[in-house]
């Protein structure tokens, strides 16, 4: 679907992209700069889906690397920003007054590259969809080869372990956590692609609509979560993709992106039964659980009482969770400013009903014959499933 060459972004008078006239299938040439009255811009054939944080300066590079990677091709960007301070929204709105395939999605008060992703993906308007980085750190003309494979396949990816491919751009840390999550996708849910943790790769706008329900918005890892949600088999192919180091912006691979993907591994190994939020939600409370009982020695070895050394480990280690699932588990909710002080109350008093909840169940399960250890199980578990459910709806609210 070929299409005249478009003007540069920084121009002040975009060109017409080759607009189809009403009641015909060829595009009108362009005669003159600018959009003639009555002519429409042309139907994009690919959508470049681009989510950025703190990457204002990325965003004329990044246009002008997509805009000559897809030379004739009609396409749209859509950046999907996640409230960055540094103004990139704002940055893209400004090139969109002047060339309208450029659009932006900001968010606000959520945040998480695979929300973003699929938002972007769900505002598409191409039957091609592609996601990209907003860094650099991905060559953009990968873009290219990736469209020039869509015909084989329902899903391109962008790898950089096969033949031609680099992950030169990774430092020695950033690389050992790509490999080993990598490994363990392969391994344990039987993904066949080499690089499930790439974050470029092209597919059908269709099975994005498909697929949608079943995907999670929290997390980093958008590819494999698709790969994975198809309940049919999927053509996909690869093409190699050098991944280059950042110049600029902030990067999303850190520590807590490694523990995001265990906790989307344990969500599909369990069948969807284990959300990723409650395997937060649990972790939180085993380090709560750590912090009681170390502060509740030091009250035992500074003279406390044990009923007052009890309650003083249990208030801290109760706002420690409060203040680690509002950082961890709840941080597209997250409560702030005056708000807290409510919203610690009544963790206070949800989690006080799940420690009687807790207590009563196990004491039911022991007196009924089991053994000591699972009876304390089975009270752990109805009082964690309890704080997570009744936190869920009255401490942070409905997902934003």
């Amino acid at each position: 679907m070929p299409d005249s060459a478009p003007a540069p972004f920084g121009s002040s008078s975009p060109r017409s992209s080759g607009a189809i006239r009403p009641g015909s299938a060829e595009p009108e040439s362009d005669a003159t700069d600018g959009v003639t009255a009555g002519a429409l811009p042309a139907v994009p054939r690919l959508s470049v889906i681009v989510p950025t944080f703190n990457e204002r300066g990325n965003v004329e590079r990044m246009l002008a690397g997509i805009d000559g990677a897809l030379k004739g091709v009609p396409y749209e960007v859509i950046f999907v920003d996640d409230d960055s301070p540094d103004g990139t929204a704002d940055t893209v709105r400004q090139i969109g007054e002047r060339d309208p395939r450029v659009r932006c999605i900001r968010r606000v008060g959520r945040r998480g590259l695979a929300g973003a992703c699929i938002e972007g993906m769900l505002a598409a308007q191409a039957p091609l969809v592609a996601v990209i980085d907003g860094d650099l750190q991905h060559d953009v003309n990968v873009l290219r080869t990736m469209l020039d494979r869509s015909p084989d396949a329902d899903l391109v990816v962008a790898s950089r372990y096969v033949d031609g491919g680099s992950a030169d751009g990774l430092n020695r840390r950033r690389g050992a956590m790509s490999r080993t999550a990598t490994g363990m996708a392969r391994r344990i849910l039987g993904i066949k692609t080499s690089d499930p943790m790439s974050g470029c790769f092209l597919i059908r706008r269709a099975l994005v609509e498909r697929l949608a329900p079943a995907l999670s918005p929290n997390g980093f890892k958008i590819l494999l979560d698709i790969m994975t949600a198809s309940k049919e088999p999927m053509r996909v192919v690869e093409v190699p993709m050098a991944f280059a180091a950042r110049d600029e912006g902030d990067s999303k691979l850190d520590s807590r992106t490694m523990l995001d993907f265990v906790t989307l591994l344990i969500f599909k190994v369990s069948g969807g039964a284990i959300s990723p939020r409650f395997v937060w939600f649990s972790a939180v409370g085993g380090a709560g659980l750590v912090l009681h009982l170390l502060m509740l020695k030091g009250a035992l070895l500074v003279g406390l009482g044990f009923a007052v050394a009890q309650s003083i480990a249990t208030i801290g280690a109760m706002t420690s969770n409060f203040a680690m699932n509002n950082v961890f588990t709840y941080r597209d909710r997250r409560v702030s400013g005056l708000a807290m002080l409510p919203a610690l109350l009544k963790f206070y008093l949800i989690c006080g009903a799940g420690a009687v909840a807790n207590v009563g169940v196990a004491s039911w399960v022991f007196e009924g014959g089991w053994r000591w250890w699972l009876a304390g199980v089975a009270g752990s578990v109805i009082g964690a499933v309890w704080n997570f459910a009744m936190t869920s709806l009255f401490v942070w609210g409905p997902s934003k």
